[in-house]
């Protein structure tokens, strides 16, 4: 007689907290059997050290199917594919695979190399939409203003993609990343974004003086002594378009609106610069914004927790659970700038860690301390509950901010 598994929970019913069942799994089961939303059977693991643990084990792959979206979704080519309709990249291969396209571009991503090339250009456009936000009328909604622009404008000055053209993969995107659309339309978003990134390639190639990361890329392809090959080329520039602005977007919306509701946390950010770094750390840690997790397929046989795990099975860290983990950080349910944390899995953990990490932290750093600054009387301009979220995107988020001053 088989046993029916309990659904992953995936509802909230607060608005900065992740589902209120995983207290229970933690406590109890932190590494339990679960059917994840697309039909699939798997384990959910719940706590700090399983997760750490799970992103560090070679045995682990980091091939896996994307186990959030609904189960008539459950084809081979999902099975394949981290999203509907594009090409794995580096993202899902194991070493040493992974290691030959990542150090390809660490360079550009290293704390030194963001803080040289990209803070003048983050410092100016935060100043100067802060500039046309004091100009425009009340109330005003911070994605529009701020959270989505911003992060746009960063990621396409790091690629040399044209900032015009951001209503158009923006779209893509959402339509990509949100697990309410059917397999058609998802499929669709990562047809535009891949069509996109093809045809900028192409253009790149027909310009010498091209500049910026995928200009670099397509430079290394065309010398034959690397591992690139086109098709590489605009899987990387896919992936780090789409993911370049969508993640670092529903951070600051949810941290502005952290900070909103936290009079005293945002304080401090606004009165103690050197609370800035820790602020942004333990904002990362509390909101954990990937809400669905990370999932990994055992190559072989395995223990994790006490529990056997089969190859071939599929583990999902919930990293939003792991990171509320009261065993690693003390009263996790609060946000507390005095905490200095220093790890965390809100950018995953091991040799998959988040490659554009650096750059959401100086883009969080440098946006919400001047925010608040520059606007000390802001405040909601509806009721905290009113507020919409994004529950369907890969990344929890806030779609419209209203704020007034």
């Amino acid at each position: 007689m088989s046993i029916e598994l309990p659904a992953m929970p995936t509802t909230r019913t607060s608005l900065f907290d992740p589902p209120a069942e995983y207290h229970q799994l933690r406590e109890e089961q932190p590494v339990t059997r679960v059917r994840f939303p697309n039909g699939q059977a798997g384990w959910l693991v719940t706590r700090f050290e399983e997760g750490s643990a799970v992103f560090a084990d070679p045995r682990l792959s980091a091939r896996r199917p994307r186990h959030d979206v609904p189960p008539d979704d459950s084809d081979d080519t999902i099975a394949d594919h981290g999203d509907a309709g594009l090409d794995p990249t580096f993202v899902m291969m194991d070493e040493p695979d992974h290691g030959k396209y990542r150090r390809l571009l660490t360079g550009r991503f290293t704390p030194k190399s963001v803080q040289n090339t990209l803070q003048p250009y983050i410092d100016r456009i935060v100043t100067e939409h802060l500039d046309v936000l004091a100009a425009r009328p009340k109330p005003a909604d911070l994605i529009e203003a701020l959270a989505l622009p911003i992060p746009c404008l960063v990621i396409c000055e790091l690629l040399g993609v044209p900032y015009s053209d951001r209503d158009g993969f923006h779209h893509a995107t959402e339509v990509m990343m949100d697990v309410s659309k059917t397999h058609a339309e998802r499929a669709a978003g990562a047809k535009w974004l891949t069509g996109y990134i093809t045809d900028l390639v192409a253009a790149i190639r027909r310009d010498p003086a091209a500049t910026g990361l995928l200009a670099d890329l397509v430079r290394t392809a065309d010398t034959g002594e690397s591992v690139l090959i086109d098709s590489d080329v605009v899987n990387i520039g896919v992936l780090l378009l789409f993911a370049g602005h969508d993640t670092t977007m529903a951070m600051v919306g949810l941290s502005a609106l952290t900070l909103l509701t936290h009079p005293e946390q945002r304080a401090q950010l606004v009165d103690d610069p050197a609370k800035v770094g820790p602020a942004v750390e333990e904002l990362l840690r509390y909101l954990t914004i990937v809400q669905f997790g990370l999932g990994r397929v055992a190559k072989e046989d395995l223990e994790l927790g006490g529990q056997r795990i089969a190859a071939g099975d599929l583990v999902v860290v919930a990293m939003p659970a792991a990171n509320r983990d009261p065993r690693a950080f003390d009263a996790p349910d609060s946000p507390d700038f005095d905490r200095r944390t220093t790890r965390h899995l809100a950018f995953g953990y091991g040799v998959h860690q988040c490659l554009g990490q650096n750059i959401a932290r100086a883009e969080l750093k440098t946006i919400l301390p001047q925010l608040f600054r520059r606007f000390p009387d802001l405040k909601l301009a509806v009721p905290a509950d009113d507020v919409p979220m994004d529950v369907h995107g890969t990344n929890y988020g806030v779609r419209n901010l209203p704020v007034t001053w």
